[in-house]
């Protein structure tokens, strides 16, 4: 659940809108595709975990150096700060669009009080509580999303013949497809995900004892990661593409629904989208800690000062788009292009980390998994340079 969370946010949600709106399910392979590859991935990651009892950045750092590990950490954290922001903005902004026929402006509700509501809610929740405690209102938040997106879905659900031929492999020539398979990769592939994938199996106390658990537990995530992006890329196909309408972000998204779907189906979405924005960002603020103290070797301790202080930091730049005005996709684009070239790197540390026999002893990678990490490093690169290229030339 703590995988999901993280990894179905707002940015997923415009990405799959995006898509869905414009192609239709045309683009459903690149998702399953990289869904199956984050599997991959998640065992790697889970496994060498379990099998060594070491994390991946103190991992990087004893066996590669410091620099290595630094780049690695800074690229993680400040990509993570960065997002925060997009995040908030577009959870925010989604509400106080749906709000508009509330208030009697016709403005909807305030985004910074939005923000400082929802903001203030999940610095509480990290106040006072373990991670025992964040499994537990995580999969509140994921349950929710996971519910409003797929009966949102069922609502406008296309044609089930189109989903079919989405899942045959084909890059329309039109438009900006590329740049859209970059992001949903992106979103489903982020780097991130699989170093707090290491952390989250030292935090559980996962061994050797647990590896089929560890796999079981991975299949789960990646099923559920795959079963929600599908659902907001088929809300967006079973009544925008169909009419023609494009959308950039979720917020075209809230304001195109409503005269296809109904209110009833668009507040469903709007729920989704406030449970995606706030089971991703409540993550985000654990961040920091987790990766500093994996980098240093030690166990976080969320509840010293210092940790406490960092998270508020975390829960500040939330209120960055607000008061100065930034445009939330542009925030989500510099964030994805920087995690983007990170997420190569550590695929190929962790590769050559899982083939060390000494570390890994007969839990090394197989022929198979060399076979499979190879075909991923060189996806991720691939669509590493595609979205660089494409957010490159947005401007």
């Amino acid at each position: 659940m703590f995988l999901v969370g993280y990894n179905i946010g707002t940015g997923s949600v415009t990405t799959m809108a995006a898509t869905g709106a414009q192609y239709g399910m045309v683009l459903v392979w690149p998702l399953f595709l990289s869904c199956i590859f984050t599997y991959i991935l998640i065992v790697a990651f889970g496994r060498y975990t379990a099998v060594t009892g070491q994390t991946s950045l103190n991992s990087f750092k004893l066996h590669f150096g410091r620099g290595v590990a630094l780049f690695v950490l800074a690229s993680l954290i400040l990509s993570e700060f960065v997002s925060s922001m997009g995040v908030m903005a577009i959870l925010t902004q989604s509400v106080q669009e749906w709000s508009r026929p509330l208030t009697a402006s016709g403005e909807g509700f305030n985004s910074l009080w939005l923000t400082i509501l929802f903001g203030g809610l999940l610095y509480l929740f990290y106040l006072n509580g373990k991670y025992s405690f964040f499994e537990k209102i995580l999969v509140v938040f994921v349950s929710v999303m996971g519910l409003c997106f797929i009966v949102t879905s069922l609502i406008v659900i296309p044609d089930p013949s189109e989903i079919l031929r989405g899942l045959v492999p084909k890059l329309p020539r039109e438009g900006n497809a590329a740049l859209l398979i970059a992001g949903m990769v992106g979103t489903t592939m982020g780097a991130v995900l699989y170093v707090i994938r290491s952390i989250l199996v030292q935090e559980k106390g996962w061994g050797i004892e647990n590896l089929e658990e560890e796999k079981r537990d991975a299949l789960i995530a990646a099923v559920l990661m795959f079963v929600l992006s599908f659902a907001v890329m088929a809300c967006a196909a079973g009544t925008l593409f169909t009419r023609g309408e494009t959308v950039e972000n979720a917020i075209d998204m809230v304001r195109l629904l409503e005269p296809f779907a109904g209110r009833f189906a668009v507040s469903i979405f709007v729920a989704g989208i406030v449970s995606a924005g706030l089971s991703s960002f409540f993550p985000i603020m654990l961040l920091g800690p987790w990766l500093l103290a994996d980098y240093r070797g030690e166990k976080a301790d969320l509840s010293s000062w210092s940790n406490r202080l960092l998270v508020f930091f975390v829960v500040l730049m939330g209120l960055f788009v607000p008061i100065f005005g930034a445009r939330p996709v542009f925030v989500m684009l510099v964030s994805q292009a920087m995690i983007s070239v990170a997420t190569p790197i550590i695929l190929i540390l962790m590769w050559v980390l899982l083939n060390k026999k000494e570390l890994m002893g007969k839990y090394a990678a197989t022929p198979g998994l060399n076979a499979l990490m190879g075909i991923i490093v060189l996806f991720s690169i691939g669509m590493a340079v595609t979205g660089i290229v494409g957010i490159a030339g947005s401007f």
